[in-house]
Order: C-alpha cells, then structure tokens, then sequence
C-alpha cells in the first residue's frame, strides 16, 4: 500500500468515527438551567470538540493500524472477497 493510498484510507476512517462520535455527551441548551437568550434550543450546550477530535484519532488509529496489519501481513486482497467484480474475469 502507498502512503498516499493510507492517508486516503486513514482519512475516511477518521471522518466516518469522527460522525459516529460526535453526539456523544450532547445536552441541547433546553436542558440546562441557564441558557443564552437568542440562542436555538436545540444547539449544544458544551460540545467539547477538542476532546472528540482527540478521541476520533485515536480510535481511527485502532482502526487502521488493524486495517494495515490485515492488507499487508495476512494476505487478504480484493480478490478474496466474494462476489467483489474483478475487471479480468470474462
């Protein structure tokens, strides 16, 4: 695999956990006793999106070095996965 094939890979996983991880800990400020006025009820009080951002790489990392591990040393390629179209079968 080329560096630039893992980034691109890398990059996906981060953005689909960085989805899956962001509603976690969300309280809209309807919830909470004292919210600012002009603000939508539905916003979030305290999103804490450094922390997300800290926990999404560090999962995505889980996630493609365990990705890595099965392309480059278990010998699993494309071809191994049934019914996946191959453009050299007739």
């Amino acid at each position: 695999m080329s560096f630039g094939a893992g980034m691109a890979i890398y990059v996906i996983f981060w953005w689909l956990t960085l989805f899956a991880v962001l509603p976690f800990g969300v309280k809209p400020h309807q919830d909470a006793v004292a919210s600012n006025a002009g603000t939508r009820g539905s916003a979030p009080e305290n999103p804490h999106i450094r922390l997300k951002l800290m926990i999404t790489t560090g999962i995505s990392l889980v996630i493609f070095a365990a990705f890595y591990w099965t392309v480059m040393h278990s010998g699993l390629t494309l071809a191994d996965v049934p019914f996946f179209p191959t453009f050299n079968e007739r």
